[in-house]
């Protein structure tokens, strides 16, 4: 998921979008005023942000066409491109629906640029407490909710069981409650060869993964009022400590340059060449490792926990929106609500499992956004594998579901974003000590935030 910089477009002004009453008022939809369950949408659809390509994409998009034959989906393939859509609305002429990473949503609401659902949802029976609860706090602002959610990214510990057979070490000791115990295994499983890695013992998946470590330690990043938090003590020395890992394997620059030379697609990945012990990732990569078994993957798992050893995670996931100014905006509604039902989810699900019979692999969870569809899904279709190592690991990524958090909603969420994102740059490549990196950072993120409450 890119976390992109908001442009100077937005945030200097360009788009002098005013507070709207939400999708369903004649004033915002500029064509289908009216959005109810009873309504027949027509016309063109323009979704953006949605690549759309895999079977459970495919099996939605159609489950919506086969309900609502009298709209034309347009999918602009490719992913959320911000540039591209502030470009449109500031324009007059938005798409329809938008796909975009949730933690952006807080920020484009703020701006005017995409408008409340409350009447969406009310008006065509969304019954939102089928969403987790996390999930929709992520689309809230001011008590108004901008976005449907889908999708559910959660983080836990996957580990090659060789590569710690051959340092003679215990898959119990891959765990992040006692960070000088870890510490120590990090370095009992890294190799170097000429002084540069060989085989990283234990990944942090820095930068990316820094909220995960703030929150590992018992920082909050952005307040429940949605302003940052970004230089917490806390949050500081759980970064000197992510790069105190990093340069007992060779420092930023070789770890990185070792770490981008991995195939983390491909069937002969870092695990099987033994380029990686162990890191912490999300839980969509268990389907990519299945391929990896017929090479001798030995995959082992364990959750990903703070200092206390309770299992925790952040999240990560999508949400479909609705621009400023959407011509047909009665189908974006229904296009939002199609695609994150229960019913089809069930038949994403059929679709998934007809490509597992193919490949004649298994199921590894379809990690929806639906806290119902979850449920059912995995009910009914998720089975021990024969694969101890597998089935761990989708346990792990399902048992911390109900206990994953996101980041506060925040105004300014593109720009906290970014901000922590530079930051943490700057300490790894060593330009910034973490405390003064933070501290910049959280001080760019608050006038953000005070310019975005101004409104």
């Amino acid at each position: 998921m890119k976390h992109l910089r908001l442009p100077v477009v937005l945030v200097a002004g360009t788009l002098a979008l005013s507070a709207c009453a939400g999708v369903g008022n004649k004033s915002d939809s500029g064509g289908s005023d009216k959005s109810s369950a009873d309504s027949t949408p027509s016309g063109t659809l323009n979704v953006m942000g949605f690549s759309g390509e895999d079977e459970v994409a495919q099996s939605r998009i159609t489950a919506f066409k086969t309900k609502y034959p009298t709209v034309t989906v347009k999918n602009n393939k490719g992913d959320f491109d911000a540039q591209q859509f502030l470009t449109a609305v500031s324009s007059g002429n938005p798409p329809d629906v938008v796909y975009m990473a949730r933690n952006l949503v807080g920020t484009y609401a703020a701006k005017g640029a995409i408008q409340p659902l409350d009447d969406c949802i009310k008006n065509n029976g969304i019954d939102t407490s089928q969403y987790r609860e996390a999930a929709m706090n992520e689309v809230k602002l001011k008590d108004k909710t901008y976005g449907i959610p889908e999708f559910y990214t959660v983080t836990a510990n996957l580990i090659s069981a060789k590569s710690l057979k051959s340092a003679g070490v215990a898959v119990d000791d891959i765990q992040t409650t006692d960070w000088d115990k870890l510490e120590a295994t990090t370095k009992k499983l890294y190799v170097a060869k000429g002084g540069r890695p060989a085989r990283i013992g234990f990944d942090p998946k820095m930068p990316d993964f820094f909220p995960l470590w703030a929150m590992a330690n018992g920082a909050e990043l952005v307040k429940p009022g949605g302003e940052p938090n970004l230089n917490d003590p806390k949050a500081v020395e759980a970064l000197q400590y992510t790069i105190k890992l990093i340069n007992d394997q060779g420092g930023w620059s070789n770890f990185k340059t070792f770490r981008d030379t991995f195939d983390i697609f491909g069937e002969k990945n870092q695990f099987i060449k033994d380029q990686l012990a162990a890191f912490p990732i999300e839980n969509w990569y268990v389907n990519v490792l299945l391929d990896s078994r017929k090479n001798g993957l030995e995959l082992a798992s364990t959750p990903f926990t703070d200092r206390q050893g309770n299992p925790i995670s952040t999240i990560g996931g999508s949400a479909w929106v609705v621009p400023k100014g959407a011509k047909n905006a009665d189908a974006a509604c229904k296009w939002a609500k199609t695609m994150t039902s229960v019913e089809t989810w069930h038949k994403a699900a059929d679709a998934r499992m007809q490509t597992v019979a193919k490949n004649k692999t298994f199921f590894t969870g379809l990690f929806t956004g639906n806290k119902q569809a979850d449920e059912e899904i995995k009910a009914q279709y998720l089975k021990p594998t024969g694969d101890a190592g597998f089935d761990q690991a989708i346990k792990n990524y399902y048992d911390i579901l109900d206990k994953a958090k996101s980041l506060n909603p925040s105004p300014a969420g593109a720009e906290i974003d970014a901000a922590w994102k530079s930051a943490v740059g700057k300490a790894l490549s060593g330009s910034a000590t973490p405390q003064a990196a933070l501290d910049q950072a959280q001080s760019e993120a608050k006038a953000a935030f005070d310019k975005a409450n101004q409104g």
